[in-house]
């Protein structure tokens, strides 16, 4: 069993970036500037937005947060949003979801430029990456086809099973999975929670990819021998005896799990430290067309 190790790679990836931003700057333009919008005080998405800010720094990114308070109206954020788009300092922005209930989500997605929007989920950068055109690709899913390139897994002709249709992961990775490049070329099936006989599709799969949002979901008995397995889960599992009072669990039972496969994702590092550095790699692709510089 090999750890597909998130954590190494996504510093791989940073130390590249960082080359490429120190080159920009040495041409005397600004360095590339990501935004983040933050509503309310969610505690993890507080987390993931310094988790953010910090990888910013580390590869010489401008970062800015904008926090608004829960009682932000609707029409309080898509002013924020608008400012964002008409702002030419700012190469990409994103804002951070969830969001307050009394929001409505797709409405804010959709008020932002998608020239703009490096989390890849406005209608126009989903259409592209379905229609294959290049675009800012969601960063969880372009993570985990990073994580699959770097580690020469093979991918034609394999049977990838996606469990979980988000739109921000299990969509667009079966869509990614099943395009005629590497990594690609594979038959997808996507389940969810209506699929039925779920445990027998998920023992065809060459690659497993779980992002079903259930702690130590899939058991040892869901996964064939030798499978890939990517893990998208994370969650917060009470354990005494721990500092924190809890334990980082994903959406597949580790210890089970990681004795049957060739690769698996661990939880934490594995898919998670990718997804900061592909929300990057978008901020240094919308900074480069921005200024002519591809």
């Amino acid at each position: 069993m090999v750890l597909l190790d998130g954590k190494k790679i996504a510093n791989d990836l940073k130390a590249e970036i960082a080359i490429e931003v120190a080159g920009i700057i040495d041409q005397e333009i600004e360095a590339p500037h990501l935004a983040a919008v933050l509503v309310g005080d969610d505690a993890a998405s507080q987390t993931y937005v310094a988790a953010k800010e910090k990888a910013c720094q580390s590869v010489g990114i401008t970062s800015s947060i904008y926090r608004l308070p829960s009682r932000t109206t609707e029409e309080e954020l898509l002013q924020t949003v608008e400012y964002l788009n008409n702002d030419d300092d700012v190469d990409g922005f994103i804002v951070q979801l969830p969001l307050p209930k009394h929001i409505d989500e797709q409405k804010i997605i959709e008020a932002i430029d998608p020239a703009k929007d490096v989390d890849g989920f406005h209608p126009v950068n989903v259409g592209k990456l379905v229609l294959g055109l290049d675009t800012f690709l969601p960063a969880t899913p372009a993570g985990i086809i990073e994580l699959l390139k770097r580690y020469n897994i093979k991918t034609e002709g394999k049977h990838c099973v996606v469990l979980g249709r988000s739109h921000i992961v299990g969509l667009p990775i079966s869509i990614m999975m099943g395009q005629k490049k590497y990594p690609g070329n594979a038959t997808v099936t996507l389940c969810h929670s209506r699929t039925k006989n779920l445990a027998e599709i998920c023992r065809t799969a060459d690659i497993l990819i779980v992002a079903i949002g259930n702690p130590e979901f899939v058991k040892a008995d869901m996964v064939k021998d030798g499978a890939v397995v990517i893990d998208v889960g994370i969650h917060r599992i009470p354990a005494n005896g721990t500092k924190s009072g809890y334990r980082l669990k994903g959406d597949v039972q580790f210890e089970t799990v990681s004795k049957k496969v060739s690769y698996i994702t661990p939880v934490p590092g594995g898919v998670g430290p990718m997804t900061i550095a592909e929300l990057l790699v978008n901020t240094l692709k919308a900074a480069k067309i921005n200024r002519g510089l591809d």
